[in-house]
């Protein structure tokens, strides 16, 4: 609906260069009970450490029940309420165990021209954050803040603007309090292989320095797809991506460093089952 969050803004670029790219290997099964509840088992070995979770989705009209438990003994609860009272309002609590005062409530509201979402800490002293987009489906301006009651500053100020046609996005955002600016497009070249390139420049005002990264991705049939990018830095990845039933994928990727190309790559893997 409408512009979308704050979070929406440049998202398409970025999932076309980062997202399925890894280094680690990844494993991923769910299941599903006679309740309808979605259970699923997650490992990911990164070096020599292993971290898992376990996760169990309940759904109940428009209340969405998700309780997390992790391997450094974390127990997370996320409880989502949909169309809270009105269309496009959206509550999110969670609580997370042994650290209550991590906890959070958070309201959305997506509308045809714009897109709110407020977040507050459930302790006595909270962060809270505001972020909000509005615009249309053509073009969006929006901007994300937080400020710790406990020391009573800013600890983030973004911008940013999107702007939308049927085959092209570009976005300019604003982070790090002011201190970078990022610059990013999205392209669809082919709808019938889902053929896109994309870019992104990254400039850190600070230090004057700037980072360029270019993909691509292409279907080579409607069951798999590959995609590149590389960066200024000398940084070339690779992934192959085959979805060999429904839901259930098989990612193979890789990164290398060509300017230190006596180092070993990196591989990365990950398989996701669903029933």
């Amino acid at each position: 609906m409408g512009p979308g969050l704050y979070s929406d803004i440049g998202k398409k670029a970025r999932d076309l260069l980062y997202r399925d790219f890894q280094t680690d290997q990844k494993f991923t099964l769910t299941t599903y009970a006679a309740n309808g509840a979605a259970i699923t088992a997650a490992s990911t070995k990164k070096n020599e450490a292993i971290f898992s979770e376990i996760q169990t989705q309940l759904k109940q009209k428009n209340v969405t029940v998700d309780v997390k438990a992790t391997s450094d003994s974390l127990l997370l609860t996320t409880i989502t309420t949909e169309d809270l009272g009105a269309p496009g309002l959206k509550k999110i609590v969670t609580i997370p165990f042994p650290y209550q005062t991590a906890g959070k409530a958070e309201v959305q509201y997506l509308h045809d021209y714009a897109g709110i979402g407020a977040s507050v800490g459930l302790n006595s002293k909270p962060l809270v954050n505001l972020s909000g987009v509005f615009g249309n489906k053509a073009i969006a301006v929006g901007a994300d803040v937080a400020y710790d009651t406990a020391t009573g500053n800013f600890t983030k100020y973004n911008a940013g603007v999107s702007l939308t046609n049927a085959d092209l996005i570009a976005a300019v955002i604003l982070n790090n309090k002011g201190d970078s600016l990022t610059a990013s497009y999205y392209h669809l070249v082919n709808t019938e292989n889902n053929t896109a390139v994309g870019a992104e420049l990254i400039h850190s005002f600070s230090s004057n320095e700037n980072t360029v990264t270019f993909g691509t991705q292409h279907a080579l049939d409607h069951l798999t797809t590959v995609k590149a990018r590389y960066n200024n830095h000398g940084v070339a990845s690779a992934l192959i991506q085959h979805e060999w039933r429904p839901k259930s994928l098989f990612t193979l990727s890789t990164e290398v460093d060509t300017k230190a190309i006596e180092k070993s790559s990196k591989v990365g893997l990950s398989l996701v089952l669903k029933p």
